[in-house]
């Protein structure tokens, strides 16, 4: 089979502070900006992985979700619970630093996991969980 991963989503309140926080705190690039009803989304992805991306989108924009279930998502994000995503760098102090720098949440600072990964973890704007994980051999 030949599948790869072409997309994800991550949700976001705010779209110009996720636009600069993945924009110019994580470094990626803009591949779409994308408005609708006002509502926007907004594609983004490293400049060297073309064909990956995420598409920072407006929780709940789907006319499907009831306002019960709109509100349990906004409880969601703010607690930095309802998405997230798992990122590599071959430099993860160099990042971490990096990221420090910026006004971004540090969650957790660079930590060799239990689990066998050397991470941290940042939230985005809209309250994402972000680990950021040291890309080791290949």
């Amino acid at each position: 089979m030949d599948i790869t991963i072409h997309a994800s989503f991550l949700p976001h309140e705010d779209p110009d502070a996720s636009l600069a926080f993945y924009r110019d705190v994580l470094g990626f690039e803009v591949r779409g900006d994308v408005g609708y009803d006002g509502m926007r989304w907004i594609t983004v992805g490293p400049a060297d992985q073309p064909d990956t991306s995420l598409v920072l989108e407006p929780p709940a924009a789907d006319p499907g979700v009831t306002d019960d279930e709109r509100r349990t998502i906004a409880e969601m994000m703010a607690k930095g619970t309802y998405a997230g995503v798992v990122l590599a760098t071959k430099d993860l102090d160099g990042l971490f630093a990096r990221i420090q720098a910026t006004d971004a949440e540090i969650v957790q600072e660079p930590i060799d996991q239990p689990y066998g990964v050397r991470d941290f973890a940042i939230r985005d704007p809209a309250g994402n969980m972000l680990r950021i994980q040291e890309a080791r051999g290949a």
